[in-house]
């Protein structure tokens, strides 16, 4: 089967969870993101998709995959039903849950991180909530971030199989999405990141296993890893960054 994968062109977004998946499992999949319009592909198909009356479980909003006649919405949703078909998840209820709610705890993550530069409204341009945005930071930098990375580094650190994984001894889709976090975080605020991680050896670890396997490695130095930018969830603002 032939996935096809559905999101914002020029962004990496929430869909770069799914295509980091996708592409350490080796499947097969089409990236409509990347299609050109006149081919089928951009905007107009996703919107074909969100505006499709006769869908009847229909997506909310991108990233969603269509696999078969099925279309799965919502990153974490996506992710635990790639993780099962494979082998990027446990094969136990209580391991697929554990990945699941560490992938859930990791979108918290990925919602206040894009919500330092944007803490009123999407709306709203950055330049129109710069100051609130400037007080959002000073307290996710302070608190948050190192709230976040402590715990995924004790959750490494009591890894029963103590591998270098949040699960078990083998990868799963919730280290793929922590690693794009960390990458994400060293784009957006290189210097405070940089502080945060001294005391998270594991998850630096972790950070660096992901992005030198061999697939992901290959994804990223191609074409069709779109660069970290301004318009995307992780932004750069020098200002922002401590």
């Amino acid at each position: 089967m032939v996935y096809e994968l559905y999101y914002w062109p020029g962004i990496q977004g929430r869909g770069e969870f799914v295509r980091l998946a996708l592409e350490e499992a080796g499947a097969d999949y089409v990236d409509l993101a990347l299609v050109p319009e006149d081919d089928g592909g951009g905007v107009p198909a996703l919107e074909s998709i969100l505006e499709d009356k006769r869908l009847q479980r229909l997506p909310f909003a991108p990233p969603f995959l269509k696999a078969g006649r099925q279309v799965i919405g919502q990153t974490a949703n996506i992710l635990l039903y790639l993780g099962g078909r494979h082998a990027l998840a446990p094969r136990d209820q209580a391991g697929r849950l554990w990945t699941n709610q560490l992938q859930l705890t990791i979108a918290d993550f990925v919602a206040e991180t894009h919500d330092t530069h944007h803490p009123i409204a999407n709306s709203l341009y950055y330049n129109e909530q710069k100051a609130a945005a400037k007080r959002r930071t000073r307290d996710f930098l302070a608190n948050r971030l190192p709230k976040f990375l402590g715990y995924f580094e004790r959750v490494i650190e009591r890894n029963r199989a103590r591998g270098a994984w949040l699960v078990g001894a083998r990868i799963t889709y919730a280290d793929l999405s922590l690693a794009q976090v960390i990458a994400g975080l060293r784009y957006a605020f290189p210097s405070a990141s940089r502080h945060a991680l001294r005391s998270c050896p594991r998850v630096r670890a972790l950070h660096d296993d992901v992005f030198a396997r061999p697939r992901i490695k290959r994804y990223v130095a191609s074409d069709r890893r779109i660069p970290f930018n301004n318009d995307d969830i992780f932004r750069r603002y020098r200002e922002l960054d401590r």
